[in-house]
């Protein structure tokens, strides 16, 4: 092959990846677009962000990971003008027992089932952590502490993200097939399901009244990553900076706000949709991040000890709460 028929091709080379650069750029945006337009559920949107993951190759990976905290944090936050915050009290004061002791027994199982299972300490730790409280926003905050790799952060994060994924889906339908009532739901998802944005995706569907306690609860949980940072610090002797979950506090604002301002209700409203819908672009965006390279990462053993942990807790909770022995 002569010298110009080499240049020939790899200018044809580089015009085909540019092209193919700019078309998963412009199915990416529009996926983003369609999932903040309103016309899509969360549970679709989650599935097409899937789709796109594991078929493109995502153009903004980076970016769309910062991307995604801080909008998940900002839905949170305008969610919380559409509760009434005696509400939001109630479901937060009457879950706190619960969530405590789940938190407990999660972590202590996770890490048993970890130690079986043969997985590495620090992958173990924080696919429990992030079972136990809030998925990624807990590994997000202890993984630092514990001087985690961007390998183990990433099988840890692939781990969770891939089980609340499959909750969006099945937790709704579980739900109506056991004609659980919306408090009963929103209690569930809010003990069972890893990730706010999957509490709040599930929840939505199934009504308001499970939304309200879904959200709530698992804020709730989420306060937990405080104490555990702190214990992880001083278990690792680590001197690692401790992330604040402040987005609760803004959030129990938000329901203040709306609570005590009733002639703000047409404005709070439109805040509290804007949340929904940036929700569920959230969950497009976990979506497209999870590929094909993630679930090689992520491997047999560590997806073993999270779906493990993952079906105990959700069954557990699930029977316990249609047994009525725990409510709110």
């Amino acid at each position: 092959m002569t010298s110009a028929r080499r240049a020939h091709l790899r200018l044809d080379g580089k015009a085909l990846a540019c092209e193919t650069l700019r078309v998963n750029k412009i199915l990416f945006w529009g996926g983003v677009i369609l999932a903040a337009s309103g016309l899509f559920s969360p549970a679709i949107a989650l599935l097409g962000g899937l789709i796109y993951g594991l078929t493109l190759a995502h153009p903004f990976q980076a970016e769309s990971r910062d991307l995604t905290k801080y909008l998940l944090q900002g839905s949170v936050v305008v969610l919380g003008f559409g509760m009434n915050l005696h509400e939001v009290l109630h479901a937060g004061r009457s879950g706190f027992v619960y969530t405590a002791v789940s938190i407990t027994a999660a972590l202590l199982l996770g890490l048993a089932l970890g130690y079986v299972i043969h997985v590495a300490q620090k992958p173990s730790f924080l696919i429990s952590a992030g079972s136990a409280i809030c998925g990624g926003s807990a590994i997000a905050a202890v993984g630092p502490i514990v001087g985690a790799s961007e390998e183990e952060m990433a099988v840890s994060l692939g781990a969770v993200f891939i089980l609340n994924s499959v909750a969006l889906f099945v937790f709704p339908a579980v739900g109506y097939a056991l004609h659980m009532s919306e408090s009963q739901f929103g209690l569930w998802s809010a003990l069972a399901i890893h990730d706010t944005s999957s509490v709040v995706g599930a929840t939505a569907k199934y009504g308001p009244t499970a939304l309200a306690i879904g959200t709530t609860i698992k804020l709730a949980r989420a306060l937990w990553i405080v104490p555990l940072s702190v214990a992880t610090a001083v278990a690792f002797k680590s001197k690692a900076r401790i992330q604040w979950p402040w987005f609760i506090l803004f959030f129990c604002i938000g329901a203040l706000l709306n609570t005590l301002l009733p002639q703000f209700h047409p404005v709070f409203g439109a805040l509290s949709h804007m949340g929904k819908l940036g929700l569920t672009v959230t969950l497009f965006l976990i979506g497209a991040s999870l590929n094909r390279e993630t679930l090689r990462k992520v491997g047999i053993r560590p997806l073993l000890q999270g779906l493990t942990l993952w079906v105990i807790v959700g069954l557990s909770t699930l029977a316990l709460i249609l047994f009525n022995w725990i409510r709110l």
